[in-house]
């Protein structure tokens, strides 16, 4: 009788370990993916970001966003400070240790600034940027696209044109610092970014061009926060698996 007391004892107590082995996630799996930070491009709105925003919150995603202080117009490397403010804001506020970020168009240039000037690289897990200048664009499609009617006393539209020494000194180095997965999406069609291969990174990034994944799609600079396409590669980024997508989604 004992023994027969003694076996149900050690029985249940094994199946209570195993339970919990089964039932209790892994840290990583507890905490989720990090929250993303998307940060606007050069005289955009928050509310433009809205489309992305919601699209990773609907896949499970603690998103934020944040327009750039004076629309963008101002020193580049002042800019990233505001960045840097908003990732320690999230991280406090969450208890993330990282926070992905996200860049569109001049966005990406802060972000990448705040990584490796600021102290960025080891409070940033993923960072993703869509039709970045990483190596500037013509003088001629900065002022066309953006309206500007001439770069002359704009800082940020100087700093972004090709040959700037604000960029010169952005990619003295290593493009990567740090452990953060660096991405780049870019498209073949940017009235923005041209030559559009300015908006690779190098030294060990992932650089993504639209038409390479999805040869048909017709994206623009704008669309980069607006198709469904592109949406696939951000998120699969974020992810951090391998960067596929649906080419048919909306």
């Amino acid at each position: 009788m004992r023994r027969s007391v003694a076996s149900i004892v050690v029985l249940v107590a094994l199946s209570s370990s195993v339970a919990h082995s089964v039932t209790t996630p892994s840290r990583s799996e507890a905490a989720g993916p990090n929250p993303v930070l998307i940060v606007a491009g050069t005289l955009s709105p928050e509310f433009a970001l809205d489309p992305l925003k919601l699209r990773l919150q609907a896949d499970g995603f603690n998103v934020y966003t944040m327009a750039l202080p004076d629309a963008g117009l101002g020193d580049i490397a002042v800019a990233s400070q505001a960045v840097a403010a908003k990732v320690d804001q999230i991280r406090s506020a969450t208890g993330a240790a990282k926070v992905d970020l996200i860049g569109h168009s001049q966005g990406g240039l802060e972000n990448r600034y705040y990584m490796k000037f600021l102290g960025g690289a080891s409070k940033v897990g993923t960072y993703v940027s869509l039709g970045t200048p990483q190596y500037g664009a013509s003088a001629a499609n900065l002022i066309a696209f953006l309206a500007l009617g001439n770069c002359l006393g704009i800082t940020g539209c100087q700093q972004m044109a090709i040959g700037s020494s604000f960029l010169a000194n952005l990619n003295a180095g290593d493009d990567t610092p740090g452990s953060a997965r660096y991405v780049s999406i870019y498209t073949l069609y940017d009235e923005l970014v041209q030559p559009f291969t300015n908006a690779k990174i190098y030294d060990g990034a992932t650089n993504v061009l639209v038409q390479s994944k999805c040869p048909l799609r017709t994206v623009g600079h704008l669309g980069l926060i607006l198709d469904g396409a592109v949406y696939g590669l951000v998120e699969a980024s974020l992810r951090g698996g391998s960067i596929t997508t649906n080419c048919f989604a909306l």
